[in-house]
């Protein structure tokens, strides 16, 4: 399983009854004071912005109402941005100098969960790069420790094919299994294509899944990929699902407040 979790930028929907969100966040980043936030989803292959609000003494606040359970990001200018799940309830956002957190309702809660549990083991993934430069630096048997290492690192990507296979399947009836489904396909691919993790993961899917636009263009994009490169199929004169937009990991709360060249447009 590939290493790279990406939080997609997008909007999956649920269907539900109209409903109002209220978000409230809070910053300790002195350089996030004075900036404008901008609360977006993706719909009809472009970003939309729902709402936008400034950062005043290291306050903000989003509202609005839905029809629908949606997935969207708060952004600060063209950075990528931070995942909430607009549902009814009070959703509390916090950052501070290294990471950030969206909780308060049920579906903020469990995806909040996941992302900390994740970036735990992508730590852990990075400390070997550490160990490994350090052993060199010890002169210590790097046949021994390229083995142990290699071991530690199947360990670990073990887990992390275990957390997500997990949390897609726990969660194919509502908006974060195929959040995270798509996620993981396209940080994984420039363009959709199959592998055995997505073919396991659509084995055991429900229909509501299945049917799930998103995931559903992608999966179709992926199978006529596979067949144009199994020889099966001529290829189309443009490349099927290669309008997608791989997704990208929110931000660390510096990334964010970091100066900004590009102008800010509503």
């Amino acid at each position: 399983m590939n290493k790279i979790f990406y939080s997609i930028i997008g909007v999956l929907t649920l269907a539900s009854c109209a409903d109002t969100y209220s978000i409230t966040g809070s910053s300790n980043v002195s350089t996030l004071d004075g900036q404008k936030l901008y609360l977006k989803v993706y719909k009809d292959t472009v970003m939309k912005s729902l709402d936008s609000c400034d950062v005043v003494h290291g306050q903000f606040q989003f509202q609005g109402s839905i029809d629908s359970v949606r997935v969207a990001n708060i952004f600060l200018d063209d950075n990528p941005g931070i995942p909430v799940v607009l549902e009814g309830g009070e959703i509390v956002v916090k950052i501070d100098n290294t990471q950030e957190s969206v909780m308060g309702t049920p579906l903020n809660d469990r995806l909040s969960d996941f992302r900390l549990k994740f970036t735990q083991l992508m730590n852990q993934s990075s400390d070997l790069v550490h160990k490994h430069d350090q052993a060199i630096m010890n002169g210590q048997d790097m046949n021994v420790i390229n083995a142990k290492l290699a071991a530690e690192d199947a360990q670990i990507n073990r887990k992390i094919d275990n957390l997500l296979t997990t949390f897609v399947t726990e969660n194919f009836d509502n908006v974060l299994g195929p959040y995270v489904f798509l996620n993981t396909c396209m940080s994984r691919y420039e363009v959709p294509m199959l592998d055995a993790w997505i073919e396991d993961i659509m084995s055991k899917a429900t229909d509501k899944f299945k049917n799930d636009p998103q995931v559903k263009d992608y999966y179709e994009a992926a199978q006529q990929n596979q067949n144009i490169m199994n020889g099966m199929q001529e290829p189309a004169h443009a490349t099927p699902g290669a309008a997608m937009t791989p997704p990208l990991d929110g931000p660390t709360p510096n990334q964010m407040a970091a100066p900004s060249t590009t102008p800010v447009q509503n």
